[in-house]
């Protein structure tokens, strides 16, 4: 059976969904003109140009209710029109839950999933409309905000998607068209020139994010912090985790966010905070699967809770 590929692109209505997808289908990078079936799951300000859907070789289905991506529906679409890939505009209020638990062809395989963000309202729905904007955030291969200027908080955005979902991509596309990953905008409250680094409690959640994804910048220095010791099954011996409890969407949904610690002697009691000095050595972590810092103790004395016993990304 020949898999067909399915690109989910979501966001809130206005982000930009419907010029993106049209930008996709006339990628000659991307198209080479597969039956394509563009599923529509909202009307948005922009339509799409018949001239360019036909030259796309592309079908658009508008789906306007959350139930016409149920029973059969699917499956009906997939044998009348015979794709080749699927694009899925989609409704970022639906959400994704509700796709994947659809009913859909075997054939049809998950390939990417984008989430689209104005970046001038971004934080005002990230505030008023969590749940449902975590929702493509926590989910996506790639987040992709728009409309940026020279005032938005790249950094600061940033931080708030690696927050919900660590490993996917992040760009930022400028009103001239320039992009860029936001990374030379990191503002960090903390001086990585310090020996120790000192991590405040409201700044540990930034430290690991920023550790994560730039280990290069602690490797070999000294960081102090304080956190909880946290034991996992098939830890290697002689350490534990080192870390934070973490919000990443409601209070219903709370992790845990830190790295390997290596001690000698006895080590901390589990769930106990302590206050951890400690050098970082960038190295393959089997905590995190990739590469990442390993901590090496130093000391690690008793300490009470922090004024905000979790951490908060954005």
């Amino acid at each position: 059976m020949t898999s067909v590929p399915v690109y989910i692109i979501t966001g809130f209505l206005g982000s930009g969904k419907t010029k993106f997808v049209t930008e996709m289908l006339t990628d000659e990078n991307f198209s080479e003109g597969e039956r394509t079936l563009v599923l529509c799951c909202e009307e948005g300000e922009e339509e799409y140009d018949p001239e360019v859907l036909k030259k796309a070789n592309a079908v658009l289905v508008p789906l306007e209710q959350v139930r016409d991506i149920a029973g059969h529906k699917l499956a009906r679409l997939d044998r009348e029109y015979k794709p080749e890939r699927v694009i899925i505009e989609y409704n970022a209020t639906w959400l994704l839950e509700t796709l994947y638990q659809a009913k859909k062809p075997d054939s049809w395989e998950l390939a990417q999933i984008l989430d689209l963000v104005d970046a001038t309202t971004f934080e005002m729905y990230l505030k008023n409309m969590r749940r449902y904007m975590a929702d493509g955030l926590k989910e996506a291969d790639l987040v992709f905000f728009n409309r940026c200027n020279q005032n938005t908080p790249k950094s600061k955005y940033r931080r708030a998607v690696k927050g919900l979902n660590n490993t996917t991509r992040v760009f930022f596309e400028n009103l001239d068209g320039s992009t860029d990953d936001g990374v030379a905008d990191e503002d960090l409250p903390y001086d990585v020139k310090a020996t120790p680094i000192e991590i405040g409690d409201e700044d540990f959640g930034t430290f690991y994010l920023d550790a994560m994804e730039h280990p290069d910048r602690y490797d070999g220095k000294v960081i102090r912090a304080r956190g909880r010791a946290f034991r996992m099954e098939d830890m290697p011996k002689n350490c534990y985790v080192f870390g934070r409890h973490v919000m990443t969407c409601c209070a219903e949904d709370i992790g845990g966010i830190g790295f390997l610690c290596q001690f000698k002697g006895e080590g901390p009691k589990t769930n106990d905070w302590i206050m951890v000095e400690a050098r970082a050595e960038k190295s393959f972590s089997p905590l995190h699967n990739c590469e990442a810092i390993i901590l090496t103790e130093q000391s690690a004395k008793p300490t009470g809770a922090p004024r905000e016993e979790l951490v908060y990304f954005n």
